[in-house]
């Protein structure tokens, strides 16, 4: 299903260059929140392998007792994703005004985006280019709430529920291709009072 490219605008179409300009070294969901993303991450990646958390920031809830050989970071502001200790590399880049991803072909055993997938407004392009650098078998793993900056998330996740958002996420993967076993889950912690749900898949 095509996707009309209005709902990919948003309230504030500003560079989002300068929006991101500031470091915000601050977690945008709750601390029980975020262990159900660390926990979900246990459960997925595979300590030793090479991951790609697009999106990044200052943390990546990744699981303190794992290692991994190789964890680069894509991000809209150096300073945060210079303070993030489990990155081995970085690259700051606006996705939204180059969508293509600056690494090797299936240079990674894990994608990762957390609280982020609302801002993209090129996500197809975005998650077709991820299966490109992934492995065959790496997961994709999305993970999202309901919060957001309300002036940058697009139109299409604004007009949306929890369900919807699930739904939405669902069709970039299949719009973009090369991603199978596509799961949507609820993985909201006991005593959150926000959702946590993801989208998962396996590159083909």
């Amino acid at each position: 299903m095509q996707l009309p490219d209005q709902l990919f605008r948003r309230y504030d179409e500003s560079s989002d260059s300068q929006f991101y300009s500031q470091p915000r070294l601050v977690t945008h969901i709750e601390d029980v929140t975020i262990e159900g993303v660390t926990k979900l991450y246990r459960e997925l990646l595979s300590t030793g392998g090479a991951l790609l958390d697009l999106m990044s920031s200052w943390v990546s809830h990744l699981p303190e007792e794992m290692n991994f050989s190789r964890v680069a970071g894509l991000g809209m502001n150096g300073q945060e994703l210079e303070a993030n200790p489990r990155l081995s590399e970085f690259v700051v880049r606006d996705l939204n005004a180059e969508p293509m991803l600056p690494f090797e072909d299936e240079a990674f055993d894990a994608i990762l985006c957390c609280v982020s997938i609302q801002y993209l407004t090129h996500p197809i392009e975005v998650i077709r280019d991820a299966a490109r650098v992934a492995r065959s078998g790496a997961p994709l793993i999305i993970t999202f709430s309901n919060r957001c900056f309300p002036t940058k998330a697009v139109m299409a996740w604004q007009m949306l529920d929890d369900n919807g958002h699930l739904e939405l996420v669902e069709s970039y993967l299949q719009n973009a291709g090369g991603w199978t076993n596509v799961e949507k889950l609820n993985r909201t912690p006991r005593g959150s009072s926000e959702p946590l749900l993801a989208v998962v898949a396996r590159k083909m």
